[in-house]
């Protein structure tokens, strides 16, 4: 039972991690403005903002479950809404014109500190309340009321530590350019990809809000 919903969350948050957004968007310029570990260190501080998400998550899935269950519906109707907005954007993805990443190739003459690279990651992933929504949805509809805190918890440790990995990865790749101009290119493959994905999600959600 636990090996099936951690292989559904596990899937999920990497279609979620691996399609473009404010995260990759801050690490690609920390990659080719402030080199290789400005990112690493950045990396870092997503992978830490995603606890903040999972705790959220946590509590307030909880919460809504012992006070509410008709408030804990109209979450997931919310979340369903929310979930086919970013649908609506992903679908319609077009192809970026590179050229507006040229100027990311001149290097700043102060690079920032490791903390403050840090705390920029963290604070770019913590501070986004719409991952905390995204959060909210994932664990309401995966994992089930039964599954021990223990283990949720371990869940969201997995992801934080998988979101550190992939972006810390990534700071490799688009530190080279061949690598960083395939990744500009074909990235909306991926927003098209995850916007079917999140539809699906959002048609499961409501379904799952309906009556018997």
């Amino acid at each position: 039972m636990y090996l099936q919903e951690f292989l559904i969350i596990a899937a999920i948050h990497f279609l979620a991690v691996a399609s473009p957004g404010p995260d990759f968007a801050v690490i690609l310029k920390q990659s080719v403005r402030y080199g290789r570990r400005s990112a690493l260190f950045t990396s870092l501080g997503i992978g830490t903002g995603i606890l903040l998400h999972v705790t959220y998550s946590l509590i307030g899935v909880g919460i809504l479950i012992a006070s509410s269950e008709q408030l804990f519906t109209v979450l997931k109707f919310i979340a369903a809404g929310y979930f086919c907005y970013l649908a609506w954007f992903g679908l319609r993805a077009k192809a970026p014109d590179t050229e507006e990443y040229i100027d990311l190739t001149v290097k700043a003459d102060d690079h920032p500190s490791d903390k403050k690279s840090f705390i920029t990651g963290f604070l770019v992933n913590g501070l986004n309340v719409k991952a905390t929504l995204f959060f909210v949805s994932l664990f309401s509809m995966v994992i089930a009321a039964s599954t021990p805190l223990a283990i949720k918890v371990g869940y969201g440790l997995y992801m934080a530590i998988a979101t550190a990995a992939w972006f810390s990865s990534l700071s490799y790749l688009l530190s080279v350019t061949k690598f960083r101009k395939v990744l500009v290119k074909k990235g909306y493959y991926l927003e098209r990809f995850m916007g079917v994905i999140l539809l699906a999600l959002a048609i499961q959600l409501v379904l799952s809000s309906l009556p018997d």
